[in-house]
């Protein structure tokens, strides 16, 4: 097998390097990751301030879950969860939208170092978006994700590797069928919103919705913050149990990336990135 066709962390590095340039180049991209963040942490925590104050109804109620910052912690994981995934989509968008696509898979490029650059362009965007919300989180309301530890670590894990996951099955679509998919990349995710149950736990739905919920690697997150708030305990079978599920999901897009990549290139989509 010849050089250009192992796989090289030279080419990883310089695609995420390429990224990297496109998003140092525009400040309001930058502003807009840490814009939306920050206006969802910022109306729900006050939204959680006004529900402890206000009188009769949860201010004379028990406040264990709230006071523990559950509804915030929610808010913030969940961005980990959106962003992530948007984070590995726009990179995919960028060739789209640029049309470079079909140059990139002409070129020595192998599609699992498309895949590994476009995951570490999903870290750094993040790490832009997400840090900066976080410090903002313990100044307004005391909430302080980081001290987690390692409940947050497999949080954060779990949460990642699905977003790219769906990141991954995504961009296969956009591949085979062109930016009339484009819409997937910011309503995907919000579809398993409720189904991951954010903000509420998994025993308040119908019971034929829940088994659909367990099927989520999200809602083990979720389940498990809760715990860890509310309960002061980390679940590790919920841990467990989502690195699993995530480990099957990103095996089926990653299978699913391939199959779409090839019907593609089949039928000539590559060099078709319109609507």
């Amino acid at each position: 097998m010849s050089a250009s066709l192992e796989f090289s962390l030279a080419r990883v590095g310089a695609m995420t390097l390429r990224y990297s340039y496109l998003l140092r180049s525009s400040m309001p991209r930058m502003l807009e990751m840490m814009y939306w963040p920050t206006v969802q942490m910022l109306t729900w925590g006050f939204l959680q301030t006004y529900l402890l104050r206000a009188p009769g109804g949860l201010a004379g109620a028990d406040k264990t879950t709230i006071a523990a910052g559950s509804l915030i912690g929610a808010v913030l994981l969940w961005d980990i969860l959106l962003r992530g995934q948007q984070g590995f989509s726009f990179s995919f968008l960028e060739e789209m939208w640029s049309r470079n696509i079909a140059n990139l898979f002409m070129s020595p490029l192998r599609p699992a170092e498309f895949v590994v650059s476009m995951m570490a362009m999903s870290l750094i965007r993040l790490l832009v978006g997400m840090v900066p919300v976080t410090i903002l989180a313990i100044w307004f309301f005391g909430f302080n994700l980081w001290a987690l530890g390692f409940a947050f670590a497999a949080f954060f894990a779990i949460l990642i590797f699905f977003a790219w996951s769906v990141g991954l099955f995504v961009s296969g679509l956009l591949l085979r069928y062109g930016l009339g998919a484009e819409s997937l990349v910011w309503s995907l995710m919000f579809v398993i919103q409720p189904l991951g149950c954010v903000y509420y736990p998994v025993a308040v739905l119908p019971s034929w919705l829940q088994p659909i919920c367990w099927a989520l690697p999200p809602t083990y997150v979720f389940e498990g913050l809760r715990g860890v708030l509310v309960d002061h305990a980390l679940r590790l079978d919920l841990m467990i149990y989502g690195m699993a599920l995530d480990a099957a999901l990103f095996a089926v897009a990653s299978f699913a990336f391939v199959r779409l990549l090839a019907a593609a290139r089949r039928a000539g989509t590559l060099l078709q990135t319109g609507e």
